[in-house]
């Protein structure tokens, strides 16, 4: 009877505490499918596994225990020339291969997925030391749904990619957070467009794409398709500067981000680079708090904060603050930290030793500036490579632990007041990943997610991907989108073009762009007269000042440039264009982006039709001026003119056709895909076409919102300081087109160098071009350069191409749920 009555009481306190039991996962797929291999992997290449002899090798841990799962090979250069020309070769049948024909074979890789699903989710789990649960139920199922949408965009390549081709060979670079889900994301739209790829997964987590390469093998892939070499950091850098390489797709750290962008600078190379974040969580007091905080679980929990769009940095409105702050230290009590393959955790291991002290190293450092930091130890491992949830308040905006990634399972918290300063303070970053906004109040939600710069905003939800939506960044957490059309256009280049591969030696980038005083212009000057009533009186001199801010503006230095026109006489004299009338006319150019940015686009587009109507005018005085600079006939003039005209229509046209679109993903609800403004953009200009060059590159630009600081033919500036006159006569707002004129390269450098410029475009020399992406790299600007190819700018694909859209619009996916009606 005593022992019925422990049991009686036992049965009681269950049901009263409501303890987890233990539900792990069986290993026993993972283990057979290493055994297998002998314990040991090589490459995969060619769909064969590759051990070259006398490679060192690397022993892949299972991070939540420790133990050695099995052992990879440590690659060599020679190694990655072997996987590089396995890939050229099988690009040359792949290309060619029908849209179909590719579909299809994507189609089999998604169905082959979802056959091993249980063994890949395992793979995933143990390599990485993620929870078995976001393995099998988002990391898996996002893998499996791209490989299927972008089957249908191979499928689809000749109609809605018309004017597009394949770039060649892709190399892939991807990191340890999530591996089998990021080079997905990279493999998936390269195969569907007709490329071919070599991926170098990180150091930690080398299994899930060896994995994936064998089922791709067994799905039918062609050989060499689709190649995978393992390594470390050094072979990512061989990877991305092989000659033979023809994009580079790299997700990963800001400051190795920085290292690629240089590394590849001047070579011809396409680049997309998804990097680091430091993400907002918006809470105002009119959000759903409860609902808020299961979303900032999402935010940063997920996944031990090992995210690069965590929602690490919470901003919440005052009067809410500290109910916020009570309600999340509540629900941390109740995450369960433990085994990656217990299906009852809520947080694993981190992926590494190293890893584990750079986040105790960013929290201690808090703690030493008088934060007040709050972990949650309850449920807490004694052994293993774990760290607690942690909240940290009483931060202030210039701490480390706000401005820097940690990327561990930690967050900040800062109060802010108004929905003006959670914008301000949301955007006091160098980061510009993602977000997310939590209100009832819809209106203040789609407003404020439009004013937070990044990439991903999402409404009373985080950390949300679907492969309709494109994913990727603002400023310094790179360029480029994974994922829906607009990550088509990465792992694509314009059908007329070719890969350009300039030979470009050693530039000194301390002395690039260095000028000295042009030689004196006396005596080669024509004496001009004009008849007033009968007497010859001089002609009044005309020295062309620099146009900024809607005034024109004497050049910083009392320095001026001889123009000639086409008889070797001085035509007319520009300024010399400095470091301090760049930073002059960027200033008056962010002053002048907000404004113009949110105007309607029906006005944008009305000011560029002012501006062909007012240029056609003065037709034959352009053309005129075009032939005695230029030395062409009156026919070739006016025919530069028109196509100006026609190429200002053309864009004005575009004005509010190009805004963006809803994207068809699983959430129930909208995902609409914003174009917004890349912000003010650096332009220098080709010498020839001075006048159609000038017009084909600023008005893409400008019809989209953005501002720009042009530089115009250094030969021939005189045809775009003429339209100064038609830019104040069109009600074009002062500081939407700046234009400096001197040296190009001068002026380039500084356009470059400067931290506020978001995006370069140069139509120069090859070396200008390297010194402009090597550069780029400072602030992570996206770039658009020549390499010298000279261009033909009347051709309509080479000169009002759907690039010079591409180049101008940034996409921003704003995710907003559904279901107060009715349940998905």
């Amino acid at each position: 009877m005593a022992g019925e009555h422990r049991n009686e009481n036992a049965l009681v306190d269950i049901f009263k505490n409501m303890p987890y039991g233990p539900a792990p996962e069986a290993d026993n797929v993972v283990k057979a499918w290493i055994n297998d291999h002998g314990g040991s992997f090589g490459h995969f290449i060619n769909n064969e596994w590759i051990k070259p002899e006398g490679r060192k090798t690397y022993q892949t841990k299972n991070p939540s225990t420790g133990q050695v799962l099995a052992t990879t090979i440590q690659g060599e250069e020679t190694d990655v020339d072997q996987a590089v020309s396995a890939s050229r070769k099988a690009y040359d049948s792949w290309s060619k291969t029908p849209g179909h024909i590719r579909a299809r074979h994507l189609y089999s890789i998604a169905r082959h997925i979802q056959k091993h699903m249980r063994l890949m989710s395992v793979v995933e789990s143990m390599d990485n030391g993620k929870t078995f649960r976001e393995s099998r139920d988002c990391d898996v199922p996002i893998v499996v749904r791209h490989f299927y949408h972008h089957a249908g965009w191979a499928q689809l390549m000749d109609t809605e990619m018309r004017g597009w081709k394949s770039i060649g060979v892709v190399g892939a670079i991807v990191p340890w957070n999530f591996p089998l889900m990021l080079l997905t994301w990279k493999l998936a739209p390269a195969l569907a467009m007709g490329n071919t790829v070599v991926l170098k997964p990180a150091t930690y987590t080398r299994l899930s794409a060896l994995l994936l390469a064998e089922i791709c093998a067994e799905a039918g892939l062609p050989p060499g398709v689709f190649n995978v070499v393992t390594g470390n950091g050094a072979m990512g850098s061989q990877l991305a500067t092989h000659p033979d390489v023809d994009k580079v797709a790299f997700t990963g750290s800001t400051e190795v981000g920085q290292k690629l962008r240089r590394a590849v600078a001047g070579t011809g190379k396409k680049l997309s680079l998804e990097l680091g974040g430091k993400s907002p969580v918006v809470v105002f007091e009119s959000a759903d708090l409860d609902s808020a905080v299961e979303g900032i679980v999402d935010a940063i929990w997920f996944n031990q904060g090992q995210v690069c769009s965590a929602g690490s940095k919470i901003l919440v409105q005052e009067p809410v603050k500290d109910q916020l702050i009570m309600k999340l230290k509540d629900r941390l009590k109740h995450l369960r930290v433990g085994d990656s393959l217990d299906k009852t955790m809520d947080m694993a291991a981190i992926v590494d030793e190293s890893q584990k002290k750079s986040i105790e190293e960013y929290v201690q450092h808090a703690r030493g500036e008088g934060a007040e930091v709050y972990q949650a130890t309850g449920c807490f491992p004694e052994s293993g490579c774990f760290y607690p949830p942690t909240l940290i308040t009483n931060v202030q905006t210039v701490s480390k632990v706000v401005r820097e990634e940690i990327f561990g399972p930690v967050a900040v918290l800062l109060p802010f007041r108004t929905a003006k300063e959670a914008i301000s303070l949301a955007n006091n970053t160098n980061y510009g990943l993602a977000g997310s906004v939590w209100t009832e109040n819809i209106g203040l939600a789609l407003e404020v997610s439009l004013n937070i710069k990044a990439g991903t905003v999402w409404v009373n939800c985080h950390n949300l991907f679907d492969a309709a939506a494109g994913f990727g960044g603002y400023k310094e957490s790179g360029y480029g989108r994974d994922g829906g059309k607009e990550g088509l256009f990465e792992y694509t280049r314009p059908s007329w073009e070719e890969r350009l591969r300039p030979e470009v030696g050693e530039i000194d980038y301390k002395t690039f762009g260095s000028t000295v005083q042009q030689r004196p212009t006396m005596g080669n000057a024509p004496i001009t007269e004009i008849p007033v009533d009968g007497i010859k009186m001089p002609g009044i001199d005309r020295t062309y000042k620099m146009y900024y801010g809607g005034a024109q503006k004497r050049p910083d230095a009392p320095y001026s440039r001889a123009i000639y026109g086409a008889d070797g006489q001085v035509f007319g004299h520009v300024g010399e264009g400095n470091r301090k009338d760049v930073r002059n006319a960027v200033e008056v150019a962010h002053n002048a982006a907000p404004g113009w940015g949110k105007r309607a686009a029906h006005n944008r587009a009305q000011i560029v039709y002012y501006m062909a109507e007012n240029l056609e005018i003065r037709r034959n005085e352009f053309a005129e001026r075009i032939c005695k600079l230029t030395g062409g006939k009156l026919g070739e003039g006016l025919e530069e003119v028109d196509l100006a005209i026609h190429r200002l229509f053309h864009w004005g046209a575009y004005c509010d056709k190009y805004g963006g679109t809803i994207q068809e993903t699983t959430l129930y609800g909208a995902t609409m895909k914003i174009h917004e403004p890349v912000g003010v953009i650096g332009m220098a200009c080709p010498d020839e076409y001075p006048l159609l060059g000038f017009v084909s590159l600023f008005a893409p630009a400008v019809i989209r919102g953005n501002c720009v600081v042009i530089v115009p033919s250094e030969k021939h500036p005189l045809l775009a300081l003429d339209l100064y006159q038609i830019f104040d006569t069109s009600d074009l707002p002062g500081g939407v087109v700046n234009i400096l004129t001197g040296d190009r390269d001068h002026i380039t450098k500084y356009l470059t160098e400067h931290q506020d410029i978001q995006s370069m475009w140069y139509f120069g020399s090859a070396e200008g071009s390297k010194f402009v992406e090597y550069t780029s790299a400072v602030n992570v600007k996206r770039t658009w350069v020549s390499y010298g190819y000279k261009r033909n700018w009347p051709d309509r694909e080479e000169g009002q191409g759907e690039e010079f859209l591409y180049q101008s619009v940034q996409c921003k996916n704003i995710w907003v749920p559904m279901g107060d009606i009715f349940a998905n």
